[in-house]
């Protein structure tokens, strides 16, 4: 690894990860788990999906659970819960007209970080709240409720990909390595996350395995208006 590479990866809270921090979230909670400490067996949630109770045929929905190989910590144990499901137009933001959007959603994302180096575990329990398929492919994210690394409201990404042909799932999050700015020092630093937005799928699943079911996305509610035509810049 170069030094500019390795200075980049620091900066965005890789290398506090490899030095043993039980961060669950973005670079900036890593501090806040050291400080905490490992998680209980009585705090610390089950990673296994029991399902909504109330799905809905027909709408886009994510459903699994799993371990990942996430290359920067290999000795680690790193799980990740999803069930999440569509609930298009549920969500009104202030000052658009719409009742919210055609991706909002529901659901629960369950994560778990178990340092080898350190034996401290870190832990997110976070309400879904946008989700998009396409393909065995999808986008969502979700707002941290409790967890003993972040603080209540973080909004993070994750993206999962359903394998095919005997390719295994596979899946990604926003932090670590994406999602890096630049602050007014012109040094780097991570950026907020929008509804919906995650990576690649990068980490492979080797325990376990999701489900992506896709659907298209939905008409518009009855009476609303058209939404804008993308700008013109695009097209140039």
């Amino acid at each position: 690894m170069s030094v500019i590479t390795a200075r980049t990866l620091a900066a965005v809270g890789v290398t506090a990860l490899l030095a043993g921090f039980a961060a669950v979230g973005p670079p900036a909670a890593a501090s806040t788990a050291e400080a905490r400490g490992a998680a209980s067996p009585a705090t610390a949630p089950s990673i296994a999906t029991a399902g909504t109770g109330h799905e809905k045929a027909g709408v886009a929905r994510v459903r699994g659970a799993g371990r990942i190989d996430y290359v920067y910590s290999p000795d680690d144990t790193i799980r990740f819960g999803v069930d999440a499901e569509a609930l298009p137009f549920t969500r009104p933001l202030p000052g658009v007209e719409l009742p919210g959007l055609p991706t909002d959603a529901r659901g629960t994302v369950r994560i778990s970080h178990h340092v080898q180096a350190t034996g401290r575990t870190g832990w997110s329990v976070a309400d879904v709240d946008c989700l998009v398929t396409g393909g065995g492919t999808a986008t969502l994210t979700a707002t941290v409720r409790r967890s003993n690394a972040l603080d209540p409201g973080t909004r993070f990404g994750v993206s999962v990909q359903q394998g095919r042909q005997g390719q295994p799932d596979r899946l990604g999050f926003s932090w670590g390595v994406v999602n890096v700015a630049a602050d007014t020092t012109g040094g780097l630093k991570a950026s907020p996350v929008g509804s919906c937005m995650a990576p690649a799928p990068f980490a492979p699943v080797t325990e376990g395995g999701f489900t992506v079911r896709h659907t298209e996305l939905p008409p518009l509610p009855a009476g609303s208006a058209r939404p804008a035509e993308p700008h013109s810049r695009h097209h140039r």
